[in-house]
């Protein structure tokens, strides 16, 4: 048996020879250890009210907003993420906690008549107690902040496993939220899968995002326990392109779907499907538009298409090109980074990883489709169904012909990237599991529902 890590470093995709951050492993009795100071925690959080609630939450996002420029450098050099996109990220997480902010005020329960006689039914919602959150790389502030605002708004601690990849991102955010809460009630621990399982065996919520595989073990584990889950397991999204969209819009929307952040969103684009005389077009246009695109240093301000995450990421995504024909690739630069050039492959027989499995690289299948049926059937046809793009000139498909597609968000003329953090986000089939996450859906995952009979 391979014994567990000891120590976990990050390094700057961009240039692997720098450590972002070294620290020792929590270890198993380490994270166990933190759930239950966050449930010795958990009571005195909740009582302090709504107002304390609100007002630390808000202090929260003061202080992301305060940091935002040394937060988003931070994003840049331990995950690669190009610097508008970091930006970006980093602006989006303060308004998930300024948004979570007005959660404690909203009511919790209703007032019913009996059936009969005197007397009141009410209906409340309460914490579960400690949530575990268990959460990746790609956004390593957005992530475990939709997550946690919702979660510390509605009275639970949280104790926060990040990826390895994103330590110092997660530990500068957690100096940030650890200023405005009381101790103990936000956590995090640093580790593996050592970490994170001690976490799936003693927290009394478990939120997960991460690949499928590691998916079903969290769902499997803590289904076993009977402790509520949900689980955001990525997809092989597919934009669909009718002949009467604006073709050359739609192509720049799919190739930053694709290549932006180099592919590393659960909502990037993975197939494009062209339906009729959509196709040879839309294959010129979008071959132009990849190639277009900066890929480059993640620190340049221009720069859509940055480094993979690893050595290994790389190594998948040249597999995935294999027996592809590549109809397009823009220019991966020289230098000690994890690069990739961006890809349109076509002519992808059958079977093909590509059409397949969720590779999380810049790397997109061009599929041809006979009518709009056609095109649905196509993208049905993986065991994933997080997001689907359609990009048409009319409101007729949106509306009566998109019924069919079993995807849990459906994006017209919008590449397929992009979240509503107000909305809820999570996808059908092997793309998630359990209930929504984001907007009022996240309330309602982190506390249970008591009925209560009042008899006179």
């Amino acid at each position: 048996m391979t014994a567990a890590p000891t120590s976990f470093a990050s390094h700057n995709p961009a240039d692997p020879s720098d450590v972002v951050c070294d620290v020792p492993a929590s270890g198993a009795s380490g994270a166990a250890e933190a759930v239950e100071q966050a449930r010795a925690a958990q009571p005195g959080w909740l009582r302090a009210g709504a107002a304390a609630r609100s007002s630390a939450l808000s202090a929260v996002a003061a202080a992301i907003d305060a940091a935002a420029g040394e937060l988003a450098a931070l994003a840049v050099r331990e995950v690669g993420k190009p610097l508008a996109e970091a930006r970006a990220e980093v602006a989006r997480t303060a308004a998930i906690w300024r948004y979570y902010a007005q959660a404690p005020y909203e009511p919790t329960g209703a007032v019913h008549e009996t059936a009969g006689g005197p007397g009141l039914l009410l209906t409340r919602r309460r914490p579960h107690g400690v949530a575990g959150l268990i959460t990746p790389w790609n956004f390593p502030f957005a992530i475990p902040s939709w997550k946690a605002a919702p979660a510390l708004a509605a009275g639970n601690a949280v104790v926060l496993k990040p990826a390895p990849e994103a330590t110092a991102c997660a530990l500068r955010l957690a100096e940030l939220v650890q200023q405005a809460v009381p101790a103990a009630v936000f956590t995090v621990v640093p580790g593996g899968a050592t970490e994170g399982n001690a976490v799936l065996a003693t927290a009394d919520a478990v939120s997960f995002t991460g690949s499928t595989a590691v998916g079903g073990v969290v769902t499997r584990d803590t289904t076993a326990r009977g402790i509520p889950v949900q689980a955001e397991t990525g997809g092989l999204n597919a934009a669909i392109v009718l002949p009467d969209a604006d073709i050359g819009r739609a192509a720049a929307h799919i190739a930053a779907a694709v290549a932006g952040y180099a592919g590393q969103k659960c909502t990037a684009t993975s197939r494009v499907i062209a339906v009729g005389a959509a196709l040879n077009p839309l294959r010129e246009a979008l071959a132009d538009a990849l190639r277009a695109l900066p890929v480059g240093d993640p620190a340049d301000p221009d720069t859509v298409c940055g480094p993979l995450i690893s050595a290994r990421a790389r190594g998948r995504f040249d597999q995935a090109l294999s027996g592809a024909s590549v109809l397009a690739a823009g220019a991966a630069p020289e230098g000690p980074g994890w690069y990739a050039a961006p890809t349109v492959a076509e002519k992808v027989p059958a079977g093909h990883r590509l059409l397949t499995e969720e590779v999380f690289a810049p790397v997109a299948a061009l599929l041809p489709a006979d009518d709009l049926a056609h095109a649905v059937r196509i993208s049905n046809s993986v065991p994933y169904g997080l997001v689907t793009s359609v990009h048409t000139g009319g409101l007729e498909a949106a509306l009566h012909g998109l019924d069919g597609l079993d995807t849990g968000m459906i994006r017209v003329n919008a590449p397929s990237t992009g979240v509503d953090f107000h909305l809820p986000f999570g996808g059908t089939k092997a793309s998630g599991h359990g209930p929504r996450e984001q907007g009022r859906a996240a309330l309602e995952f982190y506390t249970s529902s008591r009925t209560y009979t009042l008899a006179p």
